[in-house]
């Protein structure tokens, strides 16, 4: 009987290598584009001058937290960044009136109230990792190619989505404004822990009268767990 492995062996292999070093070259090509290294620095210039100038700034934020879209917490804090520009909160509401009812209800309302918090603090602890978007993260995404332009939604904006950005399976959509030179939004698809447990935020940006670009509202949604968490900020003044 006559052998016929060796043949398609020796017509398959050549097809593989030029297939393999298809993808190589692509990414490559799109790790090289200079219009897309001009907007990944663009992005990351006008994040270092904003985290400088929000640094002269306090504000306050909203914290609303739902489950299974009934409000169970709102929360206000007065913040401003630390000298590592990572944000500092003090709380600036009222003494909370003691829990009402029996030993009983009280300790049944403290475990489902304490099980919703924890979660609430890992999706917050999560988000923190994508907003702001890391200077580092971005480079390590253009120079893998993991960066696609994307349609723009008007002539001064582009849409940069970042594949890969901090999980495997993850993504973050940038859109930039060429002119202002300042970020307009973000969209982010991760998880928590388990890529099943998923957790989806959208950011809106805006600007203060001298041209600082601040995250106006931030809206974590925990899909699993049907949690969501909005967060506003406003009355930005300077310290």
């Amino acid at each position: 009987m006559r052998n016929t492995e060796g043949p398609v062996i020796r017509t398959t292999l050549p097809l593989l290598i030029v297939l393999v070093a298809g993808a190589g070259f692509i990414r490559s090509a799109s790790a090289q584009n200079p219009e897309l290294q001009q907007h990944v620095s663009d992005i990351q210039q006008s994040m270092a001058k904003n985290k400088q100038a929000l640094a002269s700034y306090t504000w306050n934020e909203q914290v609303t937290i739902s489950l299974k879209g009934e409000e169970k917490k709102q929360e206000h804090f007065q913040v401003r960044l630390g000298p590592d520009f990572k944000p500092q909160k003090t709380s600036i509401d009222p003494p909370a009136d003691p829990p009402s009812g029996g030993r009983l209800k009280r300790h049944v309302v403290a475990k489902k109230t304490e099980e919703y918090k924890d979660y609430a603090d890992q999706m917050k602890a999560l988000a923190q990792q994508y907003v702001p978007p890391d200077k580092e993260l971005l480079e390590r995404a253009r120079a893998q190619g993991t960066i696609t332009v994307g349609p723009a939604g008007a002539p001064n904006e582009v849409q940069l989505v970042v594949h890969n950005y901090l999980k495997p399976g993850d993504s973050m959509t940038l859109v930039f404004d060429k002119t202002q030179k300042a970020l307009l939004r973000l969209q982010i698809a991760s998880y928590m822990d388990d890529p099943k447990d998923a957790m989806n935020l959208t950011v809106q940006f805006d600007r203060l009268p001298d041209g600082t670009n601040h995250v106006a509202n931030l809206v974590i949604d925990g899909v699993s767990k049907q949690l969501n968490i909005a967060i506003q900020n406003a009355n930005y003044q300077h310290v």
